[in-house]
């Protein structure tokens, strides 16, 4: 996933109403107005969420005889996690080198106090 399209995916997710249309979505296609039941929010705003979505890669939208159902991208979902799971495993390395530090610096002082001990 390109820069511009990332930055547009996380802009677009930023947002609650279309997060939780990505939200229904993943259980299935939804029409414009399957989308727009749970938000008190005018047919045109719903369509200009929709809109940010599909700049952002997250949904398309088929025809179906009259109907136009939109359909989430899963593809472009695990390009994102995928994005993420990349930076939160070097964090998990980092901290886990961490934790072996401070294991190792705790640990030492025990060690040598409990030399002492014997040595007494």
């Amino acid at each position: 996933m390109n820069e511009e399209l990332l930055d547009r995916a996380f802009v677009a997710l930023g947002d609650p109403v279309r997060r939780a249309m990505i939200a229904r979505l993943s259980r299935g296609p939804a029409t414009v107005g399957e989308l727009a039941e749970p938000f008190p929010i005018t047919m045109q705003a719903v369509s200009r969420h929709i809109r940010v979505l599909e700049d952002a890669g997250l949904v398309t939208r088929s025809r179906d005889a009259q109907r136009r159902p939109v359909h989430l991208d899963a593809a472009a979902l695990e390009q994102l996690t995928a994005w993420i799971d990349r930076y939160r495993l070097d964090a998990e390395r980092a901290y886990r080198r961490l934790d072996s530090v401070l294991a190792k610096t705790l640990s030492t002082p025990t060690e040598n106090h409990d030399k002492k001990e014997k040595e007494s």
